[in-house]
Order: C-alpha cells, then sequence, then structure tokens
C-alpha cells in the first residue's frame, strides 16, 4: 500500500486526508479548500528556498505556513465529525446532509435542530413528527423526503397501514391537512380559528406548536431539495438510475433534469463585477433615507413586479405514491397581491410582529428549546459570508444577502419597515427573481435549465448558500403567520 507521504492531493477519493509536503501539492489543496467554504487567509507567494543534495533549489513550507495548512485540515474534520454524527442519527449520510457540507457552520445547527424536532424532548410521539413530515413534504410532490421519513416512520413504530394514506390515519392527525396546506401555499390566510378547529379535535397547544414547526421546516426543505436538484437516495427508487423521460411519469429526477422550461423570464444576466460595482454604490451613497412612505410605495412595487413574472413551467402531474398524502393537490401559492380580499389578509407589519420580539418568545414558551435553536440557524443563514463571489476575494456581500431574505418575505406579503426596497431591484436581476420565486413558491415546478440560467459565475457552493437563504427566509416567513395565529388564540 502506497503511504501517505505518496497519496496525491488531487486525488478526489483521498481527499482531505492526503498531507501537503510541497508547495506544489499546496496549489491544488487550496482550491479545494476554497470550494469548501473555507477562507484563506494568506497566499503561499513568498518561501524559503533549501538546496537538495543534487543541487537544485527547493520550496518547502514556513512554519507559518504549516500551521495553517494544520488550521485548514482541522476544519476539514469538523465536517468529517459532523457528516460522523449525520451518520450515527439517520443510519445513513444523505444528499441534503452532503451538500450542506459546504458549510460547515449552517450544517451543524441545521443537524441539531432537525434532530430535536424528530428525536427530542417534545409531546408529539415520535411516529407522528415522521408522519407529519411526509404530509408536509407532499404539498411539494418531494418523493425525495417523502421516501425518507416513510422509512423513519416504520423504524419509529408507526402502522404501516397509515402509509396507504390519510383514509388510514387518526382523525387527529387527519385534521392537520387544511393547515398543512394553508401553511405550505398561502400562510397569510393562517389564524386563530384554525388553531380552535384544531383545539376541538383533542390537539394541545404545545403539540400545535411542534406540529407546526415541523410542517414548515419540511416545505422550506423541500424547497431546498429542488432548489439544488438532489437526487433520491441510491436505496430509493430512481436513485442513481438512469430512465428516459416519460411524459406520463414525474419524479424528483425527471421534473429537474427536464428542460421545458419557460424563456419569458429569461434577460441577459447581470456578471459577478457589475453586481460588485452597484453594491459599492449603495453602501457609498449618500442619498437620504427614504421617508416611511417611500418605503411603502418600493416595496408595493416588488411586490407589483413579482406578481407580473411568469408562472414556471406546467404543474407536474402527481404521482400515486405522493398525491396519497396530499389533499387538495390544486390548492398553490396565488401572488400575495392577488389575494383577494386585503382587509383579511393585510400586509404583515414586520415592526408590529417580529421573530426577534415575538414568534421567538411564544416557539420557546411552548415547545422547549426549539425557538433558541431556531434562532441560531436563522442567524447563521442571515449573516453567513465568507467574503467572496465567484473568483473575487474580499467582497462585503451583505447587500446582496438581505436583499435575497428580504424578496422571500416579500413574495409571502411581510414588509420590513426598516429595510429600503429599492434594493431589491437593483440588486437582483429577473432571473435570478424568478428563480427565487420558483424555489420559494413553486419548487416542484423547477428545471435543471432554471438552475443552470442564474448565478452562472457563481460556485455551486455558493449556489447551495443561496438555497440555504431561501430555506430559512421561507422558513421564518411561515413560522411568523402561524406563529402570530397562535398568539392570537391565546390572547
Amino acid at each position: 500500500m502506497q503511504s501517505h507521504s505518496q497519496l496525491k492531493c488531487d486525488d478526489a477519493t483521498l481527499f482531505p486526508y492526503t498531507n501537503v509536503f510541497t508547495p506544489e501539492k499546496g496549489k491544488h489543496f487550496f482550491p479545494d479548500c476554497l470550494e469548501m467554504r473555507i477562507c484563506v487567509g494568506k497566499v503561499l507567494d513568498k518561501k524559503p528556498q533549501v538546496k537538495m543534495e543534487s543541487g537544485e533549489p527547493s520550496e518547502v513550507l514556513s512554519e507559518d505556513d504549516l500551521s495553517l495548512l494544520e488550521c485548514l485540515r482541522a476544519i476539514l474534520s469538523e465536517t468529517q465529525m459532523l457528516f460522523v454524527d449525520a451518520f450515527l442519527q439517520n443510519n445513513r449520510l444523505d444528499h441534503v446532509t452532503q451538500l450542506m457540507g459546504y458549510h460547515p457552520n449552517y450544517l451543524e445547527m441545521f443537524l441539531r435542530t432537525q434532530q430535536y424536532l424528530l428525536r427530542g424532548d417534545g409531546p408529539l410521539p415520535f411516529h407522528y413528527r415522521h408522519y407529519i413530515a411526509i404530509m408536509a413534504a407532499s404539498r411539494h410532490q418531494c418523493a425525495y423526503l417523502i421516501h425518507l421519513h416513510e422509512q423513519e416512520f416504520i423504524l419509529q413504530g408507526g402502522d404501516q397501514e397509515w402509509l396507504k394514506g390519510p383514509a388510514y390515519i387518526p382523525t387527529k392527525l387527519r385534521k392537520l391537512q387544511e393547515v398543512n396546506k394553508i401553511l405550505a401555499h398561502r400562510p397569510w390566510l393562517f389564524n386563530k380559528t384554525h388553531i380552535e378547529g384544531l383545539r376541538k379535535e383533542a390537539w394541545s397547544v404545545s403539540e400545535l406548536v411542534q406540529a407546526i414547526v415541523i410542517m414548515a421546516h419540511f416545505h422550506a426543505l423541500s424547497s431546498f431539495v429542488f432548489g439544488c436538484g438532489i437526487k433520491n437516495e441510491p436505496d430509493h427508487h430512481g436513485g442513481f438510475t438512469y430512465r428516459p423521460h416519460s411524459p406520463t411519469e414525474n419524479s424528483n429526477d425527471s421534473d429537474y433534469t427536464s428542460d421545458c422550461s419557460s424563456d419569458s423570464n429569461s434577460e441577459p444576466e447581470v456578471g459577478i463585477e457589475i453586481l460588485m460595482e452597484r453594491m459599492k454604490k449603495l453602501k457609498e451613497s449618500q442619498e437620504e433615507e427614504p421617508t416611511e412612505e417611500e418605503r411603502r410605495k418600493r416595496f408595493e412595487k416588488v411586490e407589483t413586479q413579482s406578481a407580473e413574472l411568469t408562472k414556471p413551467g406546467k404543474k407536474p402531474s402527481v404521482k400515486a405514491e405522493i398525491v396519497k398524502y396530499c389533499q387538495d393537490e390544486d390548492f398553490n401559492y396565488i401572488d400575495f397581491t392577488k389575494r383577494g380580499c386585503t382587509d383579511e389578509a393585510p400586509t404583515f407589519r414586520a415592526n408590529e410582529y417580529s421573530w426577534d420580539d415575538h414568534g421567538f418568545s411564544i416557539a420557546n414558551r411552548l415547545y422547549s428549546e426549539i425557538g433558541n435553536l431556531l434562532d441560531e440557524k436563522f442567524s447563521m443563514a442571515y449573516n453567513l459570508t465568507y467574503y467572496t463571489m465567484g473568483e473575487v476575494i474580499d467582497v462585503d456581500t451583505s447587500a446582496f444577502r438581505r436583499a435575497i431574505w428580504y424578496y422571500i418575505h416579500c413574495l409571502y406579503g411581510i414588509m420590513h419597515d426598516d429595510y429600503d426596497y429599492g434594493q431589491v431591484n437593483q440588486l437582483l436581476e429577473r432571473n435570478l427573481k424568478a428563480y427565487i420565486k420558483t424555489v420559494t413558491c413553486y419548487p416542484e415546478r423547477l428545471t435543471k435549465k432554471d438552475y443552470d440560467n442564474v448565478m452562472k459565475e457563481f460556485k455551486h457552493s455558493e449556489k447551495v448558500h443561496v438555497n440555504l437563504m431561501l430555506l430559512e427566509a421561507r422558513l421564518q416567513g411561515e413560522l411568523l403567520y402561524a406563529l402570530r395565529g397562535v398568539m392570537q388564540y391565546m390572547t
């Protein structure tokens, strides 16, 4: 067998276990680290030379360089340990975890939160939790998550008859269907009357809060699965197999790889250089702060423009293995500006009900510790940055990240009074807005062409980063409506 010193650094099957002994090998090592989203603080540009017996000079690493490499290897080791933890928790290293491994700090919080939701303290039995996850994933036809949690449901002692559909489950669970579809597609319709109805079906308030958080978690996770084009696991139907696309059959794979996508939202993409110039101008701008009225008008303009984006391609037909879990499958997202009676669903003002001041405390009060876990995860996703954009380093991406986060909330009719929505139109081009809207509101309709046509100069790990923001911003928006309804019921 080869010793570690004989292994090549660019061998993808061995990285990151390989030792780095020379600067030449180090040149292979650093790009891999960058792609793993590790911010390298220095470049090996000046290296001492020593004479070999042959008389030829040979470059070696300084002590500082070796220390840096050890630090980088420690971070990579941290990712490996997270993968080990995920494997021990779930009896597999699933594709979602592997993809989130690009961002280990986020992954750690995601795994901790999901573990607590499904296996930690809480009033709901474990098999109920996994069945609720199945119900939530079915709203977006996410076969990937459905298959995972069907297996977990059985492992937790669930009755296999329940997997035949809602007709075979207890009435208590079946009554969640209405809340499930509203939160998944039009959360602004959720109010205290839904809580009152479920209370009559023997749901306690703490059970409801746990069920709501689980549903919202898997609605948002479905967006991430489709947004990144995650394939089925090897032991699931269609996993790692090639099957010609059939017009009568749809799955995670066939939907995502289909190129039947509308080009009506297409326009030439703005490159990273232009985007950086715009962010710099916004940062250096000396314009006066817009008035409250001007902020409201800019918010409404973004809302209206969002409604004008063409709906993505035809909704895929629902397979029997999915439709059996899904009630009223034709109930879908509609643009908030087209919601009908504005008195019943006015614009949600975040200064009147926010996560920090209201949602966090009521979540913690009724479902111990979940508020803390969600808050840490939201904060990580909101602030996560590596100061890179494509091949450019030392970039302040905060304005771009804020624009994405607040645009997603805008899709759900949530307005933040302290944000200038004019920045959304300056930083998010039409193609990217269409992608964000599709992933957030109709993820099952996303195609590979949609994914390939946006953020073309971004690295794959950066696209994953954007999808993590979509996941968390959607989750937070959905929970704001749900927890406000709970608070209204309790007061």
